[in-house]
C-alpha cells in the first residue's frame, strides 16, 4: 500500500519537474517551482512518516475499526468537532433566548447582532457540555 503512495509522490515531483523544465534555472517561476517540489517533498514525507494506512489508490485512509492504534486518527478530532459544533450551537440558541427575553424587536437583533451579547454569550458556551447536563437533569 506505501507503494501507491510512494507512486504519487514520484508523479507529483515528476510533473513539478516537468513545469520547470520551461523556465530558466535563476528565474522567478523557477525558484517558486523549486520552493514548490521542497514542500511537496516535506508533505509527502511528513504524511508517509505518521503511520497511517494507504489504500491502492495511494491516498491516506482514516482506520476506523476499535484498534487502539488509530485512537488518534479519528476519535480525538471527532470529539473536538461535536465538542466545537456544540459550543457555536449552544452560543447560537442562547443568544436567540436572551434577546426574545430582552429585546424589543427580536428580529431585528437577529439580523443586526448585538456583539457584546454575542461575545458574553461566546465566553459563557465553553462550559456548554455542564449546562446541557444539568438542564436535562432539570427537566427529568
Amino acid at each position: 500500500m506505501l507503494l501507491a503512495f510512494a507512486e504519487r509522490q514520484d508523479k507529483a515531483i515528476k510533473k513539478l519537474t516537468k513545469r520547470l523544465d520551461k523556465y530558466a534555472p535563476d528565474s522567478a517561476p523557477a525558484l517558486a517551482i523549486n520552493a514548490t517540489i521542497e514542500k511537496t517533498k516535506h508533505t509527502f514525507d511528513f504524511y508517509g512518516s505518521c503511520g497511517l494506512l494507504c489504500g491502492t489508490d495511494g491516498f491516506l485512509h482514516l482506520i476506523v475499526d476499535g484498534d487502539q492504534a488509530h485512537l488518534g486518527e479519528f476519535v480525538y478530532p471527532g470529539i473536538l468537532f461535536l465538542y466545537i459544533a456544540g459550543w457555536i450551537g449552544w452560543v447560537g440558541r442562547s443568544y436567540l433566548i436572551e434577546i426574545k427575553a430582552t429585546a424589543k424587536k427580536p428580529a431585528e437583533k437577529e439580523i443586526i447582532i448585538d456583539v457584546p451579547l454575542a461575545s458574553r454569550l461566546a465566553w459563557r458556551g465553553f462550559i456548554w457540555p455542564l449546562v446541557a447536563v444539568s438542564k436535562f437533569r432539570m427537566e427529568r
